[in-house]
Parts: C-alpha cells; sequence; structure tokens
C-alpha cells in the first residue's frame, strides 16, 4: 500500500516537474519574443530620430547656404561615448540614438526638457525668453504637463515664480537635476544596450575588400 501511494505520489511530482519546466520555457520564449520586439521598435524608433535629424539638419544648411553631411560613427568614435555623458550627448548621432533608447523606456521627456532648456539658455531676445519660459513650463514642469519631468515642489514652486520675469537661469535647477538623472540612470542602461554594443564592433574586413 506504501510502495503503490510512494510511486503515484512520485509519478504526479514528475508531473509536476515537467509541467513547470514546460510553463518555464514558454515563458523564456516569449520573454525572448517581447526583447526582439522591444529591440526592433527600438530601431525603428532610432531610424526615425535619424532620418528626422537628418532631414532638420539638410533644411538649416540649404538655408545657411551651407550642405553638410553627418555619417554614422566609427566604432572608435562611438566608444568615445562610454567615457562621458556630455561625449554622447554632444554628437549628433549619438544623441538621436539616446533620445530613441530613452523612448523606448518611455522616459524621453528628459533628453527633451534638457535640450529645450539648451535652446532656451541662447535665446536673446526678452519677448522670445518669455514665451518659451512659459511653454518649457507648459509642458514639463506644471502638474500633469504633457512631458511632466520628475522634480520636487519645491523646485517646481521656484520655476513658477522665475517665470514671471524669465531669465536665462529659470530653468537651471531642474536641467541639473534631471541632467543627474540621465547621466547616472538611463546613461549606463545605453552603453549596455544591444544597439550601442553593435556601433561599437568593429566591422570584419573581407580578402575581397583587402584586395581592392
Amino acid at each position: 500500500m506504501q510502495s503503490a501511494l510512494f510511486l503515484a505520489l512520485q509519478h504526479h511530482g514528475g508531473r509536476m516537474e515537467r509541467s513547470g519546466r514546460r510553463r518555464s520555457e514558454a515563458e523564456e520564449a516569449e520573454k525572448g519574443r517581447m526583447k526582439k520586439t522591444i529591440i526592433k521598435d527600438w530601431k525603428t524608433r532610432l531610424s526615425y530620430f535619424l532620418q528626422n535629424s537628418s532631414n532638420s539638419t539638410k533644411m538649416k544648411s540649404k538655408k545657411a547656404g551651407k550642405h553638410r553631411t553627418y555619417f554614422r560613427p566609427s566604432p572608435e568614435e562611438a566608444q568615445l561615448w562610454s567615457e562621458a555623458f556630455d561625449e554622447l550627448l554632444a554628437n549628433k548621432y549619438g544623441l538621436a540614438a539616446f533620445r530613441a533608447f530613452l523612448k523606448s523606456e518611455f522616459c524621453e521627456e528628459n533628453i527633451e526638457f534638457w535640450l529645450a532648456c539648451e535652446d532656451f539658455k541662447k535665446t536673446k531676445s526678452p519677448q522670445k525668453l518669455t514665451l518659451k519660459a512659459k511653454k518649457i513650463y507648459n509642458d514639463f514642469i506644471e502638474k500633469e504637463a504633457p512631458k511632466e519631468i520628475n522634480i520636487d515642489f519645491q523646485t517646481k514652486n521656484m520655476i513658477a515664480q522665475n517665470i514671471q520675469e524669465a531669465t536665462h537661469t529659470c530653468f537651471s535647477a531642474a536641467q541639473k537635476r534631471v541632467y543627474s538623472l540621465m547621466e547616472n540612470n538611463s546613461y549606463p542602461r545605453f552603453l549596455e544596450s544591444e544597439f550601442y554594443q553593435e556601433l561599437c564592433k568593429k566591422t570584419p574586413v573581407t580578402r575581397a575588400a583587402q584586395g581592392t
């Protein structure tokens, strides 16, 4: 009787183990599919950003009477981005890639706010400065703004007061906070991403290429 019970329990345990293994394999397969989908979507977004960036550059260049073309960076150039966050932001391709990466993580408002602040600080006209300050506040700062950034209540209040008489330092504290968030959180994840690792890989030289 005990032997029969033991065999029954053993058989049941074996079925549960196989079932658990199949479920685990199915979950791993699903995770793999999700990862591939995310990477594919991310690369699509990156291509979109690069195309828009290229088109924007061409339009500006035509207006200025200049012709500039920005090429995909070499592996050596891409590797420089890992040395400092500023190296990444200073490179047009790197910035576009980083924006696409943040969009894949649903936190692109951070880089968009930072870029808006950079543009804001270059504004010379007092009238334009006031208009841009209000737009940045409406887009990124006020409660339930469409691209609301994650800053403390005190900083928000300070900005609300400062934009009444806008100066170039209206958003300095918030910009530093957002820069720090990106540098310490998103930037390291970007450097570990598959796309960045691909950019850093050197393309093998084929025999045909060597012979030319």
